[in-house]
């Protein structure tokens, strides 16, 4: 039985897609066979950011409206053998598409799949309760700015009313160059003021930004970073990756000091 996984932020522009993207391919390396779905109708990108836009055949709504199988639509992705995409239309009514709908797909899904991961839309309208109410988990993605921290604590406040098992948060695009000059909100106050267990740190790092520009997963540096948030969820560890680390020291004193005068 799979354990169904959403991943939400409140906002967009906090790197959920990617997170939930990398988080999958990662997992998948690992031996599990992941599912991600993509259920932000209409305004949809995980396809693109994970470079399978061009071999789509069906999406989530032919599924829902019979023309297919969910198994039908899926898309192996290019690289990772065990993972998968179900993509979502490019152009249709959203609210044409219930909760039920999307539970009826993972439903569907849920007895190949050892992960199904729930790309949910940005904000808090329906298509955030037809995300949400079908998943037994959330991911909230957060980034360490006082907006996004913000909009967390909004989303955990309506997360509470749904029947979640467990709610985790991604600290994303953390750089250690700043939380050793005092420059970026530390990661435990984020922890202390969202008041939910921490599963993951992923540093910023330019070469996942590149990456997901070009439709490709993996081979960043921050590898270890991904090794460590797929374990964490798995194993139920508690191992969080140190940004500081590399800017300690005296060449991580000489690395800071570059970075602040680029």
């Amino acid at each position: 039985m799979a354990r169904k996984i959403v991943f939400t932020s409140g906002k967009g522009g906090v790197g959920k897609t990617t997170v939930c993207a990398n988080l999958g391919a990662t997992l998948s390396n690992l031996g599990f066979r992941v599912v991600i779905l993509d259920v932000d109708i209409g305004l949809n990108n995980l396809d693109v950011v994970m470079g399978i836009e061009n071999r789509v055949v069906f999406d989530i709504i032919d599924v829902i409206e019979g023309r297919c199988r969910a198994s039908q639509a899926l898309v192996q992705d290019n690289n990772f053998e065990n993972l998968y995409v179900l993509p979502s239309a490019h152009s249709y009514r959203g609210e044409e598409i219930s909760a039920n709908d999307i539970k009826m797909v993972v439903d569907s899904l849920e007895n190949s799949f050892d992960y199904i991961f729930i790309d949910c839309p940005a904000g808090v309208e329906q298509g955030f309760n037809r995300a949400v109410s079908c998943a037994n988990e959330a991911v909230i993605v957060v980034t360490p700015h006082i907006s996004s921290i913000r909009d967390a604590d909004k989303v955990l406040s309506i997360l509470s009313s749904y029947n979640l098992n467990e709610k985790y948060l991604v600290v994303n695009r953390v750089r250690g160059d700043m939380l050793m000059n005092g420059e970026m909100i530390d990661v435990d106050e984020i922890i202390k003021f969202l008041h939910t267990q921490i599963l993951g740190v992923i540093p910023e790092d330019d070469d996942i930004t590149a990456l997901s520009s070009i439709g490709a997963l993996g081979g960043s540096a921050s590898n270890r970073a991904w090794v460590l948030l797929a374990e964490n969820l798995h194993n139920g560890t508690k191992k969080v990756y140190d940004c500081t680390q590399k800017y300690r020291g005296f060449w991580g004193t000489l690395r800071r000091n570059i970075k602040r005068r680029m």
